[in-house]
């Protein structure tokens, strides 16, 4: 086997040496998104959006995370302490990527608000697994209030959005998740969480495929930025 020679300028890559750089998605797969959305919309479109910018640029798709963390006052789903996530899931799973796949950069494309509780860990991160890493937040950046306009929009381009549960999406007393509208721990600890679910308590939210597709181009754009800056 030592004596295989790896095609590393085949396929779809900008260069040979993109393999070296692996592309992982960290979501939240337990987390309410209301009833037009599953409940692990983020892992899903971090995960297709990850996938998607390694068959565009030949980086390594390394699949995704199983946990998340979330800030205390946020209770819409089953979540991991920030240390409990980085030291059982992270840093284990990275180390073991090394390992197997020769792996020397990688970028964490994140797809839930939660996980901003990382960023200032990836130094730490980055010294224990002998990895540079980037965390990219081009998701959240763009995406708005949860579970509404932004989510919606691109559950629809990936087909993860069941249209007929609209109606019931819109009720707040159902799905107090949705804009975070009556998650009220979180609307007074964080005024930017109240001051989106004040403009979706009166503006509402809506299935936008083109703004979609939007956000999911933006993401991706930025990502292979990323990638391109490793290289």
């Amino acid at each position: 086997m030592d004596n295989i020679k790896l095609k590393y300028n085949s396929g779809n890559v900008i260069s040979k040496n993109v393999h070296k750089i692996g592309v992982i998605a960290l979501g939240s797969h337990r987390e309410n998104h209301g009833t037009a959305l599953p409940i692990d919309t983020d892992s899903k479109i971090a995960a297709n959006i990850a996938l998607h910018v390694a068959t565009k640029t030949g980086a390594t798709f390394l699949g995704i995370f199983y946990g998340a963390t979330e800030y205390d006052f946020v209770k819409h789903g089953i979540h991991l302490k920030k240390d409990d996530l980085i030291n059982n899931q992270i840093i284990p799973q990275l180390i073991n990527a090394k390992k197997l796949l020769d792996i020397s950069k990688v970028v964490i494309v994140n797809g839930h608000g939660g996980n901003n509780l990382v960023i200032d860990e990836i130094d730490n991160i980055s010294n224990k697994t002998g990895l540079k890493i980037v965390f990219n937040n081009s998701i959240i950046e763009k995406e708005g209030p949860h579970a509404c306009t932004g989510e919606l929009s691109m559950g629809k381009v990936l087909g993860i959005v069941d249209e007929s549960k609209i109606k019931d999406h819109e009720n707040f007393i159902q799905n107090p998740e949705v804009g975070m509208v009556g998650l009220k721990l979180a609307r007074e600890n964080e005024p930017i969480i109240d001051q989106e679910a004040r403009y979706i308590e009166k503006n509402g939210f809506e299935i936008n495929e083109e703004f979609g597709r939007d956000l999911i181009e933006y993401a991706e754009n930025n990502i292979i930025k990323d990638i391109k800056s490793l290289l």
